[in-house]
């Protein structure tokens, strides 16, 4: 079984829900999560020579390829249960348009969802997918 890496901004509240709904649709439990803030995602971002000058983006990790933005959700949905590979269709739209949505969309997420002081904890039940 493949397993995957997600990583998000932690104290956002809009993020956290996207865990959530990973996590609930992910009965095999192939994906794993770590908050940007951590020294586990500063760790595969430096693997990765990937620098990010903020966390306005979910980073997606599969088979050593990675994923930002909108191409990252719509990767992440190729493996979730249910209708949700179909999402995958959203790619024939042009990638500046699909990416100008997402980042309307994060600028403003604070202001939107809110955001907390802490990253999130895990429960001892999801504590294992938590990188």
């Amino acid at each position: 079984m493949q397993q995957f890496v997600i990583l998000f901004d932690g104290v956002c509240n809009l993020c956290n829900g996207f865990v959530q709904f990973v996590i609930k649709r992910d009965p095999q439990a192939q994906f794993k999560f770590a908050d940007l803030q951590s020294d586990a995602a500063k760790a595969l971002l430096s693997a990765h020579n990937i620098q990010i000058k903020d966390l306005k983006t979910v980073i997606f990790i599969a088979n050593n390829k990675v994923y930002t933005q909108s191409d990252a959700a719509l990767q992440i949905a190729k493996y979730l249960g249910g209708a949700w590979p179909l999402a995958r269709v959203l790619l024939v739209v042009p990638k500046f348009i699909r990416n100008g949505i997402y980042s309307f969309i994060a600028k403003n997420r604070y202001r939107w969802f809110g955001k907390t002081e802490q990253c999130m904890v895990p429960n001892s039940n999801l504590k294992s997918r938590f990188l």
